[in-house]
């Protein structure tokens, strides 16, 4: 299948030029999938929590609507990160929008990075892998400083995970260090979608570092987008592959594992 992120910088608090933005790459885009940076539809550096809210969504709302339409008409799995709403709390989360809707989810992030402790509350539902049978493929989610914690894409690996997919706002350059061992590590396919463009609004420069990429289950790099341009990296998986997690007649990856043992 065709696995396609798309690498742009939203304008902070124009959610209308963000959204016909994501919607057309979504509609003209030729892939199975399809993945947005973190915070796609808003911007990123909030002021505080009251501001954040001004700009969040729910997943049931009428903003979603026609992705939902796209999805089943298009077959495409949709993933956009978006600030949601839930009652009186406020999450950095990452859409799921599947062609057939009854698998639609929300993944919210679980580890906060800086200045969003003090905007979003944290992930209160843990993580999770859906097996989507259309096609034949498991998908795992995280977001941005996820990515520090190894114990993110091993769960998401030994709940049967093949592919995934990370939207992301990454200001530093040290995550091109990780990314690849936890693909290896777990041998699944990973989908970094960063974003490029900067922002300043808390008295920082904040500058995204761009170089989305796609990384095979051996580590290796499928697709990579430049620094600071806006672009679409396509790459052809097959998620079965993944699931042999063996690689010679006497080790396996998972199965060799000695959980008694580690102190996490």
């Amino acid at each position: 299948m065709k696995l396609a992120l798309v690498q742009f910088s939203p304008i902070f608090g124009d959610v209308e030029s963000n959204n016909n933005k994501i919607f057309n790459y979504c509609n003209s885009v030729d892939c199975d999938i399809i993945v947005f940076p973190e915070l796609a539809t808003s911007g990123y550096d909030f002021l505080n929590r009251k501001e954040c809210m001004g700009y969040s969504l729910d997943l049931e709302s009428e903003f979603f609507s026609p992705y939902k339409e796209l999805a089943a008409t298009q077959r495409k799995l949709i993933v956009i990160g978006y600030p949601e709403r839930q009652g009186n709390k406020v999450y950095n989360s990452a859409a799921l929008i599947f062609p057939d809707n009854k698998f639609n989810a929300t993944y919210r992030k679980t580890h906060l990075f800086y200045r969003e402790r003090f905007v979003f509350d944290e992930n209160d539902k843990g993580f999770f892998v859906i097996n989507y049978p259309d096609f034949n493929m498991k998908l795992g989610t995280m977001i941005c400083y996820d990515w520090r914690f190894p114990e993110v894409a091993r769960s998401l690996a030994l709940l049967g995970a093949d592919l995934i997919v990370c939207p992301s706002n990454l200001v530093t350059k040290v995550w091109d260090i990780s990314m690849p061992a936890r693909a290896l590590d777990n041998k699944v396919y990973l989908a970094v979608a960063n974003r490029t463009g900067g922002e300043n609004r808390n008295g920082n420069d904040l500058v995204f570092t761009g170089e989305s990429k796609i990384y095979s289950y051996n580590g290796t790099i499928m697709a990579e987008a430049g620094k600071s341009n806006e672009e679409v990296i396509i790459a052809e998986i097959d998620p079965k592959i993944t699931r042999k997690k063996s690689f010679n007649e006497f080790n396996d990856i998972f199965t060799d594992r000695r959980p008694q043992f580690y102190k996490v």
